[in-house]
């Protein structure tokens, strides 16, 4: 395996060169981009009805063709998805990621091209493993298996010649044999639909293998970290795995999770890098080591657009090219890709953290904030501000929720947090106060509206019985793979139904 590990790794690397080429012109590369997506889909139904033969540059572009959400462009994916082709993509559309981002009942299906998958999913998958190689010469990583956390997947219900399902799971479906020969466990136990017995069976199938790299979403692979754990007697991860280095993780912040990674594996030397990939496409990717910021990925078959702040709730918002971003604001993604999702809001938003390359940061979800009186407490914040009461009152968080209590008759509104934790604090007042004075340091609006509690009072915080959010996704049905925790809501409805859940106990 030595011998394989040399080869995979100089191949990794040859990509770099590239990729230098879109950090010297990434203006140009992005224009160049947005006219190849548009001479190939000039000629599909969508290209036609808005003569996309006609259209030279962005301005034209961003005249001619509205911004688009899930629910204007659906119509046109449920056709692709019955059958018909050169609709919203000129070449023919098989599979569709299956797609919530939160905790609704309401799933999106996602095109995934074939363009989509082998020019940004698997090249996203391929540049990671080359900056990493890049970053980490004296990497062995090849040397033993990638254990990849992925979903399910099943054939639709509107033809049997479409398939659906979570997009890590069309990722392992999809991989080329020599991706399947560096990965475990085998199709059979990752792509199995029933997440708790897919946990045991991964489990004793992979504790005994030799493994040197994990992907996923944080949550879940802690879920099956523990259960190795359980299963062997052992104290650490790098008991079980001594090659083990790199944890590739995405779809959600690490900051809650860092710590109990690092208690779980127990090794200073041990890497985490994160990755940008959403079931619309593959966007950043982290480019050095330690950092907490990601190289925005620009030669992926995605054209890329930003609402600034101020415009999110608008029915016809300003949107702004690469070139006319700045750093440090607050922007909603808006992404035209080689699968047909033309103009479209995904939902998220970023910050830049450099311009020269274009780094950026996940700040949050455009309708994932709590606005209950001018405070606009977005994900960042709230990242922020738990990490510094953590590290002040010696806790770890396992998974959070937030939402308002509204202003009534006898109190003014409150921000109520549902939180379970991994180690909690020795006094749950004293975590709040820290909380509360962190998050008046970061968000000014909050610290304007804490003033004297005359229009928002102190955060009130309980401490949740441990397994609250796994039994609440569960009854949900929405257990592994794409699905996560919704942080942060303007509205009671995730916080109540939990309550619920633990008043019925």
């Amino acid at each position: 395996m030595a011998f394989l590990n040399s080869v995979v790794s100089w191949l990794m690397k040859k990509r770099i060169h590239q990729i230098e080429l879109f950090l010297k012109y990434p203006c140009d590369v992005q224009a160049e981009l947005l006219k190849k997506l548009l001479t190939t889909a000039k000629d599909t139904e969508w290209g036609r009805n808005y003569d996309y033969k006609s259209i030279s540059n962005a301005t034209d572009f961003q005249q001619r063709v509205p911004v688009s959400d899930y629910d204007s462009l659906k119509p046109f994916i449920t056709r692709v998805m019955k059958g018909e082709q050169n609709v919203l993509w000129n070449s023919d559309i098989k599979w569709f990621a299956k797609s919530s981002g939160t905790t609704s009942d309401k799933s999106k299906f996602i095109p995934v091209s074939t363009e989509a998958l082998e020019e940004c999913h698997f090249k996203g998958g391929k540049d990671m493993l080359s900056i990493y190689c890049n970053n980490n010469p004296e990497t062995t990583m090849f040397s033993g298996k990638g254990l990849a956390l992925g979903g399910s997947h099943q054939i639709s219900d509107f033809n049997n010649e479409s398939y659906y399902g979570d997009l890590s799971a069309i990722i392992i479906q999809n991989l080329p044999w020599w991706g399947q020969f560096l990965r475990t466990p085998n199709l059979s136990i990752a792509l199995m639909d029933e997440w708790e017995s897919k946990i045991e069976k991964m489990a004793e199938v992979t504790m005994a293998e030799d493994v040197t790299n994990i992907s996923g979403v944080p949550s879940w692979t802690l879920l099956l970290l523990k259960r190795i754990l359980e299963k062997t007697g052992k104290a650490s991860v790098k008991e079980v795995w001594p090659n083990l280095e790199l944890f590739a993780h995405g779809g959600v912040s690490f900051v809650p999770y860092r710590e109990q990674f690092k208690k779980l594996i127990s090794y200073e030397k041990m890497n985490y890098f994160e990755t940008y990939n959403a079931s619309e496409g593959f966007f950043g990717i982290q480019d050095r080591n330690h950092a907490d910021d990601m190289l925005l990925m620009l030669d992926y078959g995605v054209y890329y657009e930003f609402i600034p702040a101020e415009d999110f709730e608008k029915d016809h918002p300003k949107t702004l090219t690469l070139e006319e971003v700045e750093k440090g604001k607050n922007y909603a993604l808006v992404i035209s890709t080689n699968a047909g999702l033309w103009r479209y809001k995904i939902g998220d938003t970023v910050t830049f953290t450099s311009l020269n390359p274009h780094r950026i940061k996940i700040t949050g979800r455009t309708k994932n904030f709590i606005n209950a009186c001018g405070e606009e407490l977005i994900i960042d914040n709230a990242e922020k501000a738990l990490a510094i009461a953590c590290e002040k009152s010696g806790a770890q968080i396992r998974e959070y929720t937030a939402a308002p209590l509204f202003f009534n008759d006898r109190d003014v509104a409150a921000h109520e947090w549902l939180i379970e934790f991994e180690i909690a604090p020795l006094k749950l007042e004293y975590f709040t106060e820290v909380l509360d004075n962190a998050l008046k340091s970061i968000n000014s609006d909050y610290e304007a509206k804490r003033y004297q509690n005359l229009i928002l009072r102190l955060p009130i915080i309980w401490a949740i019985p441990d397994g609250t959010f796994y039994n609440w996704m569960k009854s949900k049905g929405k257990l592994g793979g794409q699905h996560k925790v919704p942080r942060l809501s303007n509205d009671r409805c995730y916080v109540d139904e939990i309550n619920n859940i633990i008043a019925a106990k």
